[in-house]
């Protein structure tokens, strides 16, 4: 278990480099635009939906890093003054209640989602915009797959924390 946890985390944070990467090609999409739109009044519909595209991936692969470098939401007010083997189990109880669960309904209601955007050969409803739907839906599944074995790990390094506290 311990070496699909270490491999399950780098996978994750060479996923995060990726979102990283897309962060710094939309940028520059975004003054690409920005530029052609106000100064030489062009523009393009299929541009802003990459831009669209590349924002949503860019969160979806960053939910799991987000998670596993402890940089998401929570309240703090409470969970600062918790001891470890308390912060351990708390943990633990939010992986298997909350963020595996909703993360595995996310997939499941996505699946279908995806699949019948594929069998429609669903486009933009935007004359100009992009073709293949598809893809940019199935990275909801990735992104809350990524979610889901990050949470496998939290779930195991807490484990550990907890049992050793007892």
């Amino acid at each position: 278990m311990k070496k699909f946890v270490a491999i399950s985390e780098k996978l994750i944070a060479l996923f995060a480099r990726l979102s990283a990467y897309l962060v710094i090609i939309l940028s520059f999409l975004v003054v690409y635009d920005a530029l052609n739109r106000y100064i030489f009044h062009g523009g393009s519909v299929a541009l802003q939906e990459w831009e669209w595209h590349l924002f949503d991936i860019i969160f979806l692969l960053g939910l799991s890093y987000t998670l596993q470098t402890d940089k998401h939401v929570r309240v703090d007010i409470f969970y600062a003054s918790y001891q470890p083997k308390t912060k351990a189990l708390v943990n633990i109880l939010s992986q298997l209640f909350l963020v595996i669960p909703f993360s595995i309904l996310i997939i499941m209601m996505s699946y279908n989602f995806v699949d019948q955007s594929y069998l429609q050969h669903e486009i933009s409803s935007d004359p100009g915009g992009l073709t293949h739907r598809y893809l940019i839906k199935s990275m909801i599944i990735v992104g809350f797959g990524l979610l889901v074995l990050q949470s496998i790990c939290i779930l195991y390094h807490n484990i550990i924390t907890f049992r050793k506290q007892s």
